[in-house]
């Protein structure tokens, strides 16, 4: 059954069937979600790792005081955490182990951010055995070796503010658009046509279409989900059940859908939550009043 879970800064909620069930981890602010066949992990407290089973309680795995926790991801090298200070972990049963490889990354020296403060690591994804880190500002580095050896892909100038994998594709949310890459991330390609503002804050794949979040910039402005087909073509703005623009960014992490199409949503600064059946034609509301809205992750309870 299709879930959507909601991160906010007072704990996870859950939408099921367009009914909000009862607040889990209620009270932490939840920073960060990730999903797989055992079930769900979350960062409550910007520190600790929580993991549940489909129909389980939650249970604390894992903490790492040093460090802030902005994002999961379950890959073949395991449970993999990114944060602040552009470190990348890995969990590894109740130790947060950092990995050092990252740390010697080529072209770290000159990662930064736009306010001249440290840069983060803000999210990951993976195809196959390449496990994909992107850094803002710092691109996306790859690793094809478990984390052995992380290599730079795409230009740092790109501003990347999400990674997404899809058969065959590695995508990039950047300031210009979406960008994408058919071969792993050696070559890229630029996508704007049709978005009437390009600065991309969220990437999904949702079945053969891709959805972006795209705004004027950085505080916002004419911001709105756009779709397009996953490989080519131009964009058209989301817009039967949706205001005409929402004034901030829908930021990384707040858009997300099923790989198969069935279901995609994404989250506002404003505390909403917006879902659609048919793959971003239509969209209705499904939450408000959410505080400090962190992540959507449509997930679904396993055969």
């Amino acid at each position: 059954m299709p879930r959507i879970l909601v991160a906010t800064a007072d704990g996870l909620h859950e939408l099921d069937a367009g009914e909000a069930l009862p607040a889990q981890l209620e009270g932490r602010p939840v920073t960060a979600l990730a999903s797989d066949r055992g079930g769900r992990w979350a960062v409550a407290d910007g520190s600790e790792v929580w993991r549940a089973a489909d129909d389980g309680d939650w249970s604390l795995v894992a903490a790492d005081d040093e460090h802030h926790l902005t994002c999961l991801a379950p890959t073949a090298a395991g449970l993999l955490a990114g944060s602040d200070g552009a470190r990348l972990f890995r969990v590894a049963g109740t130790v947060v182990e950092a990995i050092a490889s990252f740390d010697r990354a080529e072209g770290r020296d000159t990662w930064h951010t736009p306010c001249g403060g440290p840069p983060d690591t803000r999210s990951l994804s993976e195809w196959d055995e390449s496990i994909y880190a992107n850094v803002h500002v710092g691109g996306i580095l790859r690793t094809e070796d478990g984390g052995a050896t992380w290599a730079p892909t795409i230009d740092i100038d790109a501003d990347v503010h999400q990674v997404a994998t899809a058969e065959g594709l590695v995508l990039a949310a950047c300031a210009g658009g979406l960008a994408a890459s058919p071969d792993r991330g050696k070559t890229w390609d630029g996508r704007a046509e049709g978005l009437e503002a390009s600065y991309s804050r969220a990437v999904a794949v949702c079945g053969d279409l891709v959805l972006v979040s795209a705004s004027r910039g950085p505080r916002g402005g004419r911001s709105a989900v756009y779709r397009a087909g996953l490989a080519r073509g131009p964009f058209e703005r989301c817009r039967e059940g949706l205001p005409e623009w929402f004034d901030d960014n829908v930021d990384t992490y707040c858009l997300d859908a099923l790989p198969d199409g069935s279901l995609a949503a994404f989250g506002t600064a404003d505390g909403k939550v917006f879902a659609s059946e048919d793959a971003g034609a239509t969209w209705a509301e499904v939450a408000r009043g959410l505080d400090r809205l962190r992540q959507v992750l449509v997930t679904t309870d396993p055969p």
